[in-house]
């Protein structure tokens, strides 16, 4: 299987370098990724600015690998678009494996999410893959690396919904005290919406988000739930975010007896 590899962490990152070097064993891994951290960059492109692309000897047994000035996003939409040949061209993509959960509405902001909902949008099965943890060392990673390759056969018979990915959050636990896996919603959010005033050695006034966890109940179907039960949780996620339900009664309001030229 060809499968091109994506991150926000960076190209240097030891979580997608450990990630890139399992799944060459088994399969034909390309890498695209930024040239530094592009946590939180959300679904971002770059638009003003050129994006320089420099192909690298990245890691072992990986076919080829860039690194470029841009977002993930533009990261998966410049290698399958003009890097990739045509005989390159991915049966998978994946981001990750992200240091830090991506859980809940967070995804939101989730650089490493909106890297795979990229290539849903270009029309190629996508997973976006995290560990819940902030630990950078290349060892903790070698779990999360190892179940997304046990992942990929099973796959197989499972047949992607258009516009979707699989976003997978993984428990920083060692594998024998993983209890399993659970197919999830999307939970609420994770922290609070709280910042921190501080005064800089200036005497400047500046601002820290500092929220504080939000617990859900245990037995919530949700993500957050589960990872918090020591499960890995993989949940179908949809950028198609038009919400049908509402329609009618909005056309009910807006254009009464077939009327929608009331302006």
């Amino acid at each position: 299987m060809k499968i091109l590899i994506s991150n926000d962490d960076g190209i240097a990152a030891n979580c997608i370098r450990c990630l890139s070097e399992v799944l060459a064993q088994h399969h034909d891994v390309y890498v695209i990724a930024p040239d530094r951290e592009r946590s939180a960059a959300g679904h971002s492109l770059t638009l003003q600015t050129p994006i320089r692309v420099e192909e690298v000897g990245a890691y072992s047994n990986v076919k080829r690998a860039w690194v470029t000035t841009g977002t993930p996003g533009d990261c998966v939409k410049i290698g399958i678009s003009a890097i990739l040949s045509k005989e390159e061209q991915p049966d998978l993509v994946i981001s990750g494996i992200n240091h830090g959960p991506n859980l809940g509405t967070d995804i939101l902001y989730s650089g490493t999410v909106s890297c795979a909902m990229e290539g849903a949008l270009l029309g190629f099965k996508s997973i976006a893959m995290s560990l819940a943890s902030m630990k950078y060392e290349y060892e903790n990673f070698r779990f999360a690396a190892k179940f997304v390759n046990s992942l990929i056969p099973k796959l197989s018979q499972f047949k992607f919904p258009n516009k979707s990915i699989l976003n997978i959050n993984i428990p920083a636990l060692d594998e024998e005290d993983i209890a399993g896996v659970a197919i999830t919603e999307l939970g609420g959010k994770m922290f609070t919406d709280s910042y921190e005033k501080r005064i800089d050695p200036r005497g400047k006034v500046y601002y820290w988000l500092a929220g504080e966890l939000i617990n859900e109940p245990v037995d919530a179907k949700t993500d957050i739930a589960a990872v918090r039960n020591n499960k890995i949780s993989i949940t179908p996620v949809t950028y198609e975010m038009t919400n049908e339900n509402t329609m009618s009664d909005l056309e009910k309001v807006l254009c009464k007896d077939d009327l929608c030229n009331w302006f």
